[in-house]
């Protein structure tokens, strides 16, 4: 679909540090850089893929735009107003057009609730005056829009299937027509078959109610199928961002082109190089200078040691943040 051209969210070098460490045996404390300087924006209508391996520090991204966690630098836009700092009671009035979907559609569901308690329970916070009537009407139908029946209501977690309670999840997150949706692995703990349903009822909805979506994945072939552009992670930063089809014909940093040699094919006549990556994902508390990737990387070279490489165009809406432009990495397709 084409994207529209308002930005719904911006988010500008937006940091998320810990305080860890300074107990009684471990001694002075050491600041632990989950997201260190983080920028993008997401269009109405636009879903825009967020990649990287665990630890990475996607879910912290998620969770400090949402203003769950405080950030602890940068600034983050929703439809034009700097909501970094504002109040918690500032912030109430702007919850409602910001909402999370949960990647364990279990855990995330009260088991002491019914469904219709459930969806309905932003409806009590934050429209107290409904009425019961109206309020279980407005139940029924959200519901029905996320492929259940409103007969569901009545029921509790644990009478349905993990894809039915993924959607329940999703009909709460939608409970108060938000504009913008983090859906933070959505599918990942669903079983195979039932993972596409829940990526094309997303994909419906964005289309029918204009939707701006974070998706935040480890799965590259769900984030090719479902996002417009992707912005792949890398110990708390930004190493790459493109188009989704540019990205997975044409990768221009190393650490992407390793991700896409580490995802299956299920094609059996495609035969990638596996680039093997060295080593485990450094610790965010006292990441390598200059590059991060740096360490794991084949093709670092003494420079890379030297400076941060900021992201940079590379071409039409890509950009990296790789020093070597003589590289020609695999691509993913």
């Amino acid at each position: 679909m084409s994207v529209g051209a308002e930005t719904i969210l911006e988010v500008l070098e937006l940091r998320k540090w810990f305080s860890v460490g300074g107990g009684v045996l471990s001694g002075a404390k050491s600041t632990l850089k989950a997201v260190d300087g983080v920028s993008f924006s997401i269009n109405r209508g636009e879903i825009l893929g967020l990649v990287g391996e665990s630890g990475s520090g996607k879910t912290s991204v998620g969770r400090t735009i949402l203003r769950l966690a405080e950030p602890t630098g940068g600034t983050i836009r929703f439809r034009g107003q700097d909501i970094t700092h504002i109040s918690r009671g500032a912030l109430r009035s702007i919850r409602p057009k910001m909402q999370l979907v949960f990647q364990d559609p279990f855990a995330s569901l009260n088991p002491r609730m019914t469904v219709g308690r459930i969806v309905g329970a932003p409806l009590m916070i934050h429209e107290p005056g409904l009425g019961r009537a109206e309020r279980a009407r407005r139940v029924g139908e959200m519901l029905q829009t996320v492929g259940l029946s409103p007969g569901h209501a009545e029921r509790y977690p644990h009478e349905f299937s993990g894809g039915q309670r993924q959607r329940v999840g999703i009909a709460r997150a939608l409970m108060l027509a938000p504009e913008f949706l983090v859906a933070d692995e959505p599918v990942s703990a669903l079983d195979v078959s039932i993972q596409a349903q829940i990526i094309n009822l997303l994909l419906d909805l964005r289309a029918r109610l204009s939707l701006a979506i974070l998706f935040i994945s480890h799965d590259l072939a769900v984030v090719g199928h479902v996002c417009d552009r992707v912005a792949v992670m890398y110990l708390g930063r930004l190493v790459e961002t493109a188009a989704t089809a540019e990205l997975f014909a044409n990768p221009r940093h190393p650490y992407t082109e390793a991700l896409f040699s580490a995802a299956p094919d299920p094609d059996p006549e495609i035969k990638r190089t596996r680039v093997i990556l060295t080593g485990d994902i450094p610790s965010p508390i006292n990441p390598p200078t200059g590059c991060v990737f740096r360490t794991r990387c084949r093709y670092a070279l003494p420079a890379c040691a030297e400076a941060v490489p900021p992201l940079r165009t590379v071409g039409p809406g890509h950009q990296s943040a790789c020093i070597r432009d003589d590289l020609s990495l695999q691509p993913a397709i």
